[in-house]
């Protein structure tokens, strides 16, 4: 049986030698053995690096990955979080959007003050967390403009 040294495991994944060893101290991981002090990992113990490195990407927690793997190592994935994660990333990825336009809208907006264009305004209302407009008396026009 062929074994990956945790060097050529730290090489083939990208995690540093220490994380491989913390995901193993929490029990993400389990090595096979060692030559001399190196620890040695199965060829699957890619795959589930793969899937923890998905898993982080995904915004999941550690603790939250360690129970989606079986007590043989073997992914047991919950099919209902999952989708609910991928729910709240659809959310995050509108909520980035609106804020890529607004943020670009700002950026070329052809207003003599951002303030004077309706949009960016309109932007703001959207921004503003309470879902209150701002209040008119705190436009700022600029000397000698009146409301």
């Amino acid at each position: 049986m062929k074994v990956i040294d945790i060097g050529e495991m730290a090489a083939q994944t990208g995690l540093s030698p220490s994380a491989l060893r913390y995901y193993e101290e929490i029990g993400l991981i389990a090595s096979i053995g060692r030559k001399g002090l190196r620890r040695q990992f199965d060829p699957q113990t890619i795959l589930q690096l793969s899937l923890i490195q998905l898993g982080r990407s995904a915004g999941f927690s550690l603790d939250e990955i360690r129970g989606m793997f079986g007590a043989d190592g073997q992914p047991d994935l919950p099919r209902p979080e999952l989708r609910a994660r991928a729910d709240e990333i659809d959310r995050q990825i509108r909520d980035l959007t609106k804020l890529r336009e607004a943020l670009r809208h700002v950026a070329d907006c052809p207003a003599p003050s951002h303030m004077e264009c309706p949009t960016f305004r309109r932007l703001l209302h959207i921004g503003n967390r309470r879902g209150r407009p701002l209040p008119q008396s705190r436009v700022v026009r600029g000397p000698g403009r009146s409301k």
